[in-house]
């Protein structure tokens, strides 16, 4: 005989299963998720040892570099700390700021470095080869002619502008140089000094500068005088030197004469310039490789 079923009995036996197939979940003690507020939080990143040391490599090497008796020192360490830099750049979760910083300071510490050495480089040159101190003197006969009572020499004698007279004496540590005449027109006289010399393009002449070059320096070895340079500066401003037309002059300078301490050269050199404005324009002199100019008059 079948029990007829109760109403709600189906229901009230149910739930006791349902209870039992999903548990209660035990409370979390833990911290609370960051899923909602943009994914897992990074790591702090650690010290970035290398570059510390890259840092402190470059500081130094970048002093070192500044000192011109100890640019080998620096020159050393700023490649150093170049390298640990870079490495450092390349660590995992390290700290980049210090590595960055570094780089950057072994890159300036080498230009510097560079800047320093060509400073000092040219400055030993300009020892070696009678240096930029350059001083102009009148002739002895212009010196001492009768110039107006009270008359101050021209102010900044031996520019462009105003150059000094033929005959100047133009000195730097090692040489003296004096222009001693300029000849115009003369091109025959050129001609006939060697047969393969060029004649001169139309509209244009030689002139002949005649200049003595005396070496004053110390070298035990002796210089020539083709550290000496004599140009001629064309009254619009252009340069012309004797190889713009390489001809042999009459009389010519000889440039590769080896000079001791008070030896002395005479010559010629025949220069190609415009003609009708030949005699508007001034020469450049040079008594030394690296020596400031001075410019005389032609005329």
């Amino acid at each position: 005989m079948t029990t007829p079923e109760l109403p709600g009995a189906s229901s009230q036996q149910t739930v006791p299963h349902q209870q039992q197939q999903n548990p209660p979940m035990p409370p979390s003690y833990g911290p609370p998720s960051t899923a909602g507020s943009g994914g897992n939080a990074k790591a702090k990143k650690q010290r970035n040892v290398i570059g510390l040391v890259a840092l402190i490599t470059a500081i130094v090497g970048f002093i070192f570099a500044c000192i011109p008796g100890a640019l080998i020192i620096g020159w050393v360490l700023l490649p150093i700390a170049f390298i640990l830099a870079i490495v450092s750049l390349f660590l995992k979760d390290k700290s980049k700021g210090m590595g960055i910083a570094a780089l950057i300071l072994s890159i300036v510490g080498t230009i510097v470095g560079f800047v320093v050495f060509f400073s000092v480089v040219t400055s030993s040159v300009d020892e070696a080869l009678g240096g930029r101190d350059t001083t102009v003197a009148a002739p002895a006969v212009e010196a001492a002619g009768n110039a107006p009572a009270g008359e101050k020499p021209a102010a900044q004698a031996g520019t462009r502008e105003n150059p000094s007279p033929i005959g100047s004496v133009v000195e730097s540590k090692d040489w003296r140089v004096v222009v001693n005449s300029v000849t115009f027109a003369a091109s025959d006289a050129v001609a006939a000094a060697n047969q393969f010399n060029d004649a001169p393009d139309a509209g244009s002449e030689y002139i002949l500068v005649n200049y003595s070059a005396t070496y004053l320096g110390d070298d035990a070895n002796g210089q020539t005088p083709a550290f000496v340079s004599v140009d001629y500066v064309t009254s619009d401003g252009k340069t012309v030197d004797r190889f713009d037309h390489s001809v042999v002059a009459p009389d010519a300078i000889d440039s590769m004469n080896t000079l001791y301490k008070g030896g002395s050269v005479s010559g010629n050199i025949a220069i190609h310039v415009p003609s009708a404005s030949a005699d508007q324009g001034v020469l450049a002199v040079r008594p030394g490789m690296i020596a400031d100019k001075v410019f005389v008059a032609v005329k």
